[in-house]
């Protein structure tokens, strides 16, 4: 098989970087852009040097898979459409407005045989990546997720467009059910809540407690994880990973380039344990680039993406599970206001 004939739908800040990044994928072959906005599409096509479509059923013809990069309330339709006529389907995050519209897609996806990756990109993030040796087993886990004010991402919930992410990372890492949930949240300069906390109980025992804002000074997108043993602090924004742990018998010191640092010792009666300290890191990592290069992978392949449209659901899932329940909250907060004399 030569390179994957593949085509971008929708060219706006994240598309057109989608777009782009396919030129320095040797195994993928941008064939053309579409977007409603025919001046951008053909603008972007022309600075790439590839076919601005009219529509999509032209783009449909001339490619093996596409790229969805549009508002989430159009994934369903435009996917639909592209799996109908056996094309491979790359979908960024949230994989669809409602978890109806993303079992449907798993069932047409099947039918036909054709591969559905999800665009949730820190799956791919150096800092996640440097820990792929290093046995995750969290009892904890915190997450914030802060970022400057963006009128782009308004049109939905702050835990779709940023908590998202971590609740992805968090299924990903601890692998057992949700059975508890609290969260509050407050619009505070839109019509949809832009800041949020929960606290997930899982079925395992593990505990996270997740903020997600778009209203702050600072960004900041940090996750940490508190095991037996070990404490990992992740940082997203830097692309690093810090391990403070207690090795266990026989175990190595993860190592990634360099040695562990000691940083002392515990003293347990008679017998001594090394307190290790690393920072863990992978260099010249492009998250979107490598995601779009698993993707092609995977079509050439025929091998299951990283990233499944089951894990999409999943986090769908749990972060309407996270909306309730700050509807639910707010309930409570309006019902037992006190109203003015």
């Amino acid at each position: 098989m030569g390179q994957v004939k593949v085509g971008v739908i929708g060219v706006g800040h994240l598309g057109k970087l989608h777009a782009s990044l396919y030129k320095d994928v040797p195994d993928a072959e941008l064939i053309g852009v579409f977007d409603n906005d025919e001046k951008k599409c053909k603008a972007t096509a022309d600075e790439l040097n590839v076919k601005a479509f009219s529509n999509l059923v032209q783009m449909f013809e001339a490619v093996e898979a596409v790229n969805i990069v549009t508002p989430t309330t159009t994934h369903y339709d435009i996917a639909s459409q592209a799996l109908s006529l056996n094309k491979h389907v790359f979908i960024e995050k949230p994989i669809t407005k409602t978890e109806e519209e993303a079992q449907e897609l798993i069932r047409l996806a099947q039918s036909k045989n054709k591969i559905i990756q999800v665009g949730h990109i820190e799956r791919f993030n150096a800092a996640m990546l440097a820990l792929t040796d290093v046995p995750l087993e969290p009892l904890f886990i915190e997450a914030h997720r802060l970022a400057s004010f963006n009128p782009r991402g308004t049109d939905v919930a702050v835990i779709l467009d940023l908590m998202i992410h971590d609740l992805d990372l968090i299924l990903h890492m601890v692998k057992s059910k949700p059975v508890k949930i609290s969260a509050s949240g407050v619009g505070v300069i839109s019509a949809n809540v832009d800041i949020a906390n929960a606290r997930i109980e899982f079925e395992n025992g593990c505990v996270a407690n997740i903020t997600a804002s778009r209203l702050s000074a600072k960004k900041m997108r940090k996750m940490r994880i508190f095991q037996k043993n070990a404490y990992i602090s992740m940082d997203f924004s830097e692309g690093f990973s810090e391990i403070f742990y207690i090795p266990g018998v026989n175990q190595e010191p993860f190592r990634d380039g360099t040695l562990a640092m000691s940083l002392g010792q515990l003293e347990e009666g008679t017998h001594k344990r090394d307190i290790k300290y690393n920072r863990l890191e992978r260099k010249n990592v492009n998250p979107l680039q490598m995601e779009l290069a698993k993707f092609v992978e995977c079509i050439k392949n025929d091998i299951e993406p990283v990233i499944t449209a089951k894990d999409g659901l999943e986090a769908l899932k749990l972060a309407n599970l996270v909306l309730k329940e700050i509807g639910n909250h707010q309930q409570i907060v309006e019902k037992n206001m006190v109203q003015p004399k």
